[in-house]
């Protein structure tokens, strides 16, 4: 019976994980609802205020997404006016993926979130950026 102390929820690195995740994005919602997108939506925009012009396969491996996850994310964004999805000339089984000018407008709102979002939260921008450089070194550990 003492395996039972491991399966103890206090114990698990899995739960704060989860909740912080979900608090977080949480706390993204009311910033996001006056832009008009999600949260995933948010994510998909970032990597494309980055990198105009990217194949859906390459969104989809930043974001840890498939292509049946990434493609109604698309769409509902495409009906939004704010990116252009298009078939490579050179290889059509290729969709790429373009920012509007409604997209970049888009981002100009969007600028102000991430500091929101800091304040929020009320932590010092060194705990902010050590928990991120923790959570990448375990996520390139379980990516390896």
């Amino acid at each position: 019976m003492e395996n039972s102390k491991s399966l103890k929820l206090e114990n698990q690195i899995c739960f704060p994980l989860y909740v912080i995740a979900k608090e977080i994005t949480g706390l993204y919602r009311p910033f996001l609802d006056e832009l008009d997108i999600t949260y995933p939506q948010y994510l998909v925009m970032m990597i494309l205020w980055e990198n105009d012009g990217l194949a859906v396969s390459s969104i989809g491996e930043k974001l840890y997404l498939d292509s049946g996850t990434l493609t109604p994310l698309l769409k509902r964004l495409e009906a939004k006016g704010f990116i252009q999805r298009k078939r490579k000339k050179e290889d059509e089984r290729v969709v790429e993926v373009f920012i509007t000018e409604s997209g970049k407008a888009l981002q100009q709102k969007a600028c102000e979130i991430p500091e929101k979002i800091h304040n929020k939260v009320g932590v010092t921008k060194e705990d902010w950026i050590t928990l991120k450089e923790s959570v990448q070194k375990i996520l390139s550990k379980i990516e390896k």
